[in-house]
């Protein structure tokens, strides 16, 4: 069968059973220019599994394919609730209100309380600035000036009818994240607790990850080939000697996203090897390559900790990739130094350690 869209999967969930069948990737089988029907383009297809050069996709067994279904849709959900939010402080904005200025989370406990006496029809800023709670009360100063706006009944009927929708979809999001707890299978409730160790990988990280490619690695020979399936392996773009594009390959969309979101929290985290990989590419490859680049280091942990059970995460530390070459490192920083007009002298150091004590002193 040719993967298209997902007409393929109401035939592949009656015949699954019946026959061995084969999901192959339309640009695996496009033929030679032409004249193309459907006719034609199923008689290409024969004729290629008659010669042996068709190559099934990864298609994951019924009950993992459902627990894709639900994984997907709490992203769906999570997006509308991203942009309903993104909606409430367009009205803020209108209104003259410049909550998010003061308040990272709009939709926190202390932005709900002030949305909700808004709404009501308080427009004292003073009292509603006093309905900050915890950190945030250290900014009542702000917020008085933040508040004072100029809020009609309109803002107010809108403000109402997209805060009851995010009350909704986050009653929806609950109820699709306690039917994934429900459904998740027995080997993905093991390895829950050993992938949330890695820095910046959730719980609902976690689950969307094993949903998308499960627990058995040996349908991937390797690491590589994961990748290449995710999507985040650079591409290879090359003509008379000269790479012209490193491009990603495209992938499963929805696991190469939840990859990126992990990313982008390890590089926030402290004193660990991703966030060092993170700060060591940003500078000179841009922000958006480093996060691909330390996505594709989270799948490829990943693999390994699924292929290898009994094997646990360790922490390889922020100064690993200095300790692999120190020399370099050294030759690098000594450079930099006497680029700002300084004399440095080196001298190793007494004990076990192999560190360096620097001299620096200037000209």
């Amino acid at each position: 069968m040719e993967s298209t869209g997902v007409y393929w999967r109401p035939i592949w969930n009656i015949l699954e059973t019946r026959f061995q069948m084969l999901l192959v990737n339309a640009r695996h089988i496009t033929q030679v220019p032409g004249r193309k029907t459907d006719v034609k383009d199923s008689e290409w297809i024969a004729e290629l599994l008659q010669h042996g050069l068709l190559r099934g996709s990864y298609i994951p067994p019924a009950p993992q394919r459902e627990l894709r279904e639900l994984t997907r849709q709490r992203t769906q959900l999570m997006r509308q609730k991203a942009s309903v939010a993104n909606r409430i402080q367009k009205v803020l904005e209108d209104a003259n209100l410049k909550l998010a200025s003061v308040a990272t989370d709009v939709l926190g406990v202390s932005g709900r309380l002030m949305l909700e006496a808004i709404i009501a029809g308080q427009d004292d800023p003073e009292a509603l600035a006093d309905l900050a709670q915890r950190k945030l009360r250290a900014k009542i100063p702000v917020f008085k000036v933040a508040l004072l706006g100029r809020v009609t009944e309109h803002h107010r009927f809108l403000l109402r009818l997209l805060l009851d929708q995010v009350t909704q979809l986050e009653g929806w999001i609950a109820r699709v994240s306690e039917r994934i707890g429900a459904v998740l299978p027995e080997p993905m409730q093991q390895a829950l607790p050993r992938l949330v160790e890695v820095p910046g990988v959730g719980e609902r990280a976690a689950e969307n990850i094993l949903a998308e490619i499960g627990t058995n690695m040996e349908q991937f020979a390797t690491a590589a080939h994961l990748s290449s399936w995710v999507g985040m392996s650079p591409g290879n773009n090359e003509s008379a000697g000269k790479r012209k594009s490193g491009r990603t390959t495209k992938g499963n969309q929805w696991l190469r996203a939840t990859l990126v979101q992990v990313a982008w929290a390890a590089s926030h985290t402290k004193e660990t090897y991703l966030a060092s990989q993170y700060r060591r590419l940003a500078g000179r490859r841009g922000k958006k390559r480093a996060l691909v680049a330390v996505a594709h280091s989270i799948l490829v942990i990943l693999y390994y900790l699924l292929k290898r059970p009994a094997v646990a995460y360790r922490e390889l530390g922020p100064l690993y990739l200095e300790q692999l070459d120190q020399k370099h490192v050294t030759r690098h920083l000594v450079r930099r130094l006497e680029r700002l007009g300084h004399k440095v002298i080196l001298q190793k150091r007494d004990d076990s350690e192999s560190l360096a004590t620097v001299g620096v002193r200037s000209p």
